[in-house]
């Protein structure tokens, strides 16, 4: 163990391998995370840094979005896709200084991410690492998150805008969660500080208030499904159409002039265990055949699991949709924070 989780443990953490599963009341956790403000280490969400003289032009022939338009301490919604359109991984990215970038993502996918991402290099000047060890994630959310941060911040910033505080970088993402990448050596200081007002929580409640925020996170259980539109990333922000080329850009780009999307992800609920990423869902007029999928699924307050699902269009709007069989537990859809575009009418092929 390290000496964080060393000082987590200390303070009543309970480890699920390598991540905090609860500090001994998952329920009063959820409660506070829905009605105050909850304190989290985010140690799975690991940093793969891409640094160089070129990191800049690497990373905007690579990602959704435009990193040249990305300020110092500012983040942006990305992703990355296979040839296919297809999101291999999608991440918030930082620009750290002039020529070095970080991108959060889950450890689960960081190795396999950077080795790919390692073969297009070629001659670029960029060295990609994963440099989690050298900070540490606290996340704060839930209704009252903003007043607790004023104990450690002059100001409280926009969503994707940071402000420096003690040893470290506060960022403000949507729907109202924040999350601190601070120095090892000022952490424990700093969760002292946070603790005062919000209540420490395992890492699941976290991932609970992501899912409620419609923020859909690519696991190895989904990665290399979905193009992004179907999980709602022109929605985020995590696509700019003004950018030049970039992996998978040209199905990106189709999907979304000349096509339109069968599928769209949706926050649900059901009364039953939290699935897991990849389950799929079923409704009466698509017969034997899967109608969804499960992106990310999270213990709600009130019991049950809240989900975020990619969804055929037709059954969300039949509302007929069931979790791992036609008869297994019902569905129940529930209203996204933020409004999905209209489809765009298809324009014919292009000249």
């Amino acid at each position: 163990m390290s000496s964080w989780t060393d000082f987590l443990a200390s303070r009543g953490a309970i480890f699920d391998a390598e991540a905090v599963s609860r500090f001994g009341a998952p329920a009063e956790e959820l409660a506070f995370a829905e009605s105050g403000a909850i304190v989290c280490d985010l140690s799975p969400l690991a940093v793969l840094r891409v640094a160089g003289a070129d990191a800049e032009g690497f990373l905007q022939g690579q990602l959704t979005n435009d990193v040249t338009a990305l300020a110092a301490d500012h983040t942006q919604y990305s992703a990355w896709c296979s040839a296919k359109g297809r999101m291999l991984a999608n991440f918030l990215v930082a620009r750290t200084d002039e020529n070095a970038f970080d991108l959060y993502l889950p450890h689960s996918l960081i190795g396999s991410i950077a080795k790919r991402l390692a073969m297009f290099l070629l001659r670029a000047k960029v060295s990609i690492a994963d440099t989690s060890a050298e900070s540490v994630r606290i996340g704060v959310a839930g209704p009252a998150a903003a007043d607790t941060l004023r104990s450690i911040a002059s100001a409280i910033p926009p969503p994707h805008s940071g402000v420096r505080v003690g040893g470290g970088l506060l960022i403000a993402l949507p729907a109202g969660r924040f999350f601190v990448r601070i120095d090892p050596g000022h952490a424990a200081e700093l969760w002292e500080k946070l603790q005062h007002t919000a209540r420490a929580a395992g890492f699941p409640v976290w991932q609970w208030s992501t899912i409620r925020a419609g923020v859909p996170v690519v696991t190895p259980a989904t990665s290399d499904q979905f193009i992004p539109q179907v999980l709602n990333w022109d929605a985020l922000g995590g696509i700019s159409f003004q950018k030049g080329c970039y992996a998978g850009q040209e199905i990106v780009a189709r999907t979304q002039y000349l096509g339109r999307l069968k599928e769209r992800t949706f926050l649900a609920h059901v009364d039953a265990l939290p699935p897991p990423a990849g389950a799929r869902l079923f409704g009466a007029a698509f017969g034997e055949q899967a109608c969804g999928t499960v992106v990310n699924a999270a213990t709600a307050p009130t019991g049950g699991a809240d989900l975020l699902v990619a969804l055929q269009i037709a059954a969300r709007e039949r509302g007929d949709v069931h979790l791992g069989r036609l008869d297994g537990p019902p569905v129940q859809m529930l209203p996204l924070p933020y409004a999905i575009p209209a489809a765009i009418a298809p324009r014919g092929r292009m000249a």
